[in-house]
């Protein structure tokens, strides 16, 4: 009788899977320099952690939208999701990473940006799952990771390391509270406990 192998990262029956974000910039730092030669696959990494979009928004994406954009530009879209309109900001490190990939691989403006090397269409969410789990492990992260995992990053740095406000990411969430951010994000008690320990008024 063969013994049934369960893997870890699988939930319970009923129970809903939960990737979380990247949390360390040194980590971040090695995934970016290991897709120094894929630069498709930079830009989408570099695009997800520095907007927030849902990546099935990215990946409809054509070229055309993108390619006169510059630093500091934004480009308006509506998201799949929830009908709404939200915006696509060009900072000046994804403004790097698409001039990288249009020069390497001067695709048409009809053309999907993220586009899959299987017929005319774009990567699914299926395969950056994949890709990110791929990216994740390879420089030895031992949490659950995916596709989501960009959005979250991108809140999670931004709290963290920037200081913005539960309330401001929620509007770029479109989330329907602050509290449901928090909780989206996966910041720790600990990580909350630890602003006890900024001193104030000495």
């Amino acid at each position: 009788m063969t013994k049934e192998i369960k893997n870890p990262n699988h939930p319970k029956k009923g129970s809903r899977i939960t990737v979380e974000p990247i949390r360390r910039d040194k980590d971040i730092k090695k995934i970016v320099r290991r897709l120094n030669d894929r630069s498709r696959d930079q830009l989408l990494f570099l695009m997800g952690i520095n907007n927030g979009l849902r990546v099935g928004d990215l990946l409809k994406l054509k070229v055309g939208q993108v390619r006169e954009l510059s630093a500091g530009d934004t480009l308006t879209i509506i998201e799949g999701k929830t009908g709404k309109s939200n915006v696509l900001a060009i900072n000046k490190t994804v403004f790097k990473a698409l001039k990288k990939y249009l020069e390497d691989y001067n695709p048409d403006d009809e053309d999907f940006l993220f586009s899959s090397r299987k017929g005319n269409n774009h990567l699914t969410i299926q395969t950056v799952n994949s890709m990110v789990k791929k990216w994740t492990a390879q420089i030895g992260l031992k949490e659950n990771y995916g596709a989501h995992t960009l959005r979250k990053t991108f809140g999670y740095i931004q709290r963290t390391q920037f200081g913005v406000g539960f309330e401001v990411l929620a509007k770029r969430f479109n989330h329907s509270s602050p509290a449901v951010t928090m909780r989206y994000l996966g910041i720790h008690d600990k990580e909350v406990s630890g602003i006890l320990k900024n001193e104030i008024g000495y």
